[in-house]
């Protein structure tokens, strides 16, 4: 029952995404704009609901970390509310031609961007990702099918319930946005096997959901937001400089991907750098974990072992190591990241340059905080997730990366002929 239940609504969706696919761009902007304004009608009914799903977790003994994940206020629905209108306000993203030529034959190729169809998302604890998600799948013509975590399930389904009213009112056609509103945990396995009505899958959560997601899916899927993300501070640094970056990359919100979870120091800095930096993060109740050469320095501070390298905390827990050099900064980060987000402080030029090419991260920065790998902070609205892998879109995903092409060909009548000769037969062949 529970896989019919879920196969029916992901037919709704596919259903309705062949509509939505060929639906004008204002009418799609002015739903975004009419969910907006639904979302900040109905905020006390968003609310209520999730003060239920977070006292259940505060009796569920959930993390600080994760509470705050979880947790909605007023100025976190206005954020959502305020995505939805930046996103409707954002270029089109269909039908952008990015090809065309005429053949010698005479037919005319072009070649254009398109929805990718239904749009599975699978992700943890975050409700705004609901709002998100539904956002820029519709703004890129595209239907969603969405599965939250289990906690949030009363503010995930209120949520989804304002926004369809909203966008089914404005237009957008019945069924493009759907919740599996179930706690079963059976229903990823189900949702990740729907070959033929889910395009994609996009997890976004813990390492754990995401590797479960890559291994298990028959989807294709796209990985996403495991964060262990490094900063160095080069021996070039400006040190005031380097303090507040470490800060606000630590602790300004320690539970999301684009924290920072290691600091790599140069050892010609380290005497000098290691307890003002300490001397600052202790008082931000941050636990320092360190290498042999950082506990010679700061005794008091608690031991790194090999798990600290590649563990993404999501807490006020912050591993240090010193490094020789800019190369063992650099193979560090390449062994233990996640291809996330790499920073590196210094005022030397060459050796940012040297940084921004070696580290293998899907964003970089040079003297900035790790903390902008953002959609809203990169200009494209609201993102659907920060990709770690190579291969269809890698950082902060917008609305381009909801989107892939499609070849218009325009004749008059022209017919392929056979090739000439078998050579010219096997060459031209071998392409289709």
């Amino acid at each position: 029952m529970l896989e019919q239940e879920i196969r029916t609504q992901a037919e709704a969706a596919k259903e309705a995404s062949y509509t939505l696919a060929g639906l004008r761009a204002d009418v799609r902007n002015a739903a975004l704009c009419a969910m907006a304004d639904a979302l900040m009608a109905h905020r006390d009914e968003i609310l209520h609901a999730n003060a239920v799903d977070v006292e259940e977790a505060e009796k569920a003994g959930m993390r600080l970390s994760y509470l705050d994940r979880l947790c909605l206020d007023d100025g976190r629905i206005t954020s959502m509310a305020d995505g939805l209108r930046l996103t409707a306000a954002l270029p089109d993203p269909l039908g952008r031609e990015d090809y065309s030529v005429r053949r010698p034959n005479g037919l005319e190729i072009r070649r254009v961007r398109v929805p990718l169809g239904v749009v599975g998302m699978i992700y943890e604890a975050r409700p705004n990702v609901t709002s998100d998600a539904i956002g820029l799948c519709l703004k890129s013509g595209n239907a969603v099918l969405l599965r939250g975590g289990s906690d949030a399930l009363r503010s995930n389904r209120s949520i989804a319930d304002i926004l369809s009213r909203a966008a089914y009112d404005a237009g957008i056609p019945t069924g493009a946005i759907q919740l599996l509103a179930m706690k079963d945990r059976a229903a990823v396995d189900v949702m990740t096997h729907l070959t033929g009505l889910l395009d994609v899958v996009i997890p976004r959560g813990g390492a754990g959901l995401i590797h479960r997601i890559v291994e298990s899916s028959i989807v294709p899927v796209i990985e996403t937001g495991a964060g262990v993300c490094h900063i160095y501070v080069d021996r070039a640094a400006d040190l005031s400089m380097a303090l507040r970056i470490v800060q606000n990359a630590k602790v300004s919100r320690p539970s999301v991907c684009n924290a920072a979870e290691t600091l790599l120091i140069h050892e010609e800095i380290a005497t000098d750098f290691l307890p003002q930096v300490a001397e600052m993060l202790v008082t931000d109740s941050v636990e320092l974990r360190g290498c042999p050469k950082t506990c010679a320095i700061l005794p008091n501070i608690v031991p790194a072992t090999e798990k600290d390298w590649d563990t993404e905390y999501g807490d006020l827990i912050l591993s240090i190591r010193i490094v020789h050099d800019l190369e063992a900064a650099i193979a560090h980060i390449n062994r233990y990241n996640t291809g996330h987000s790499e920073a590196i402080i210094t005022n030397d030029i060459r050796t940012a340059h040297d940084f921004q090419q070696k580290a293998d991260a899907s964003t970089v920065y040079v003297n900035a905080s790790t903390r902008f790998t953002d959609g809203f902070e990169f200009g494209f609205g609201a993102e659907i997730g920060i990709s770690t892998q190579k291969l269809h879109a890698r950082g902060p995903m917008g609305l381009d990366a909801l989107t892939s092409t499609k070849y218009l060909v325009y004749g008059e009548g022209q017919i392929r002929e056979n090739a000439s000769s078998p050579q010219k037969k096997e060459a031209h062949e071998c392409g289709g």
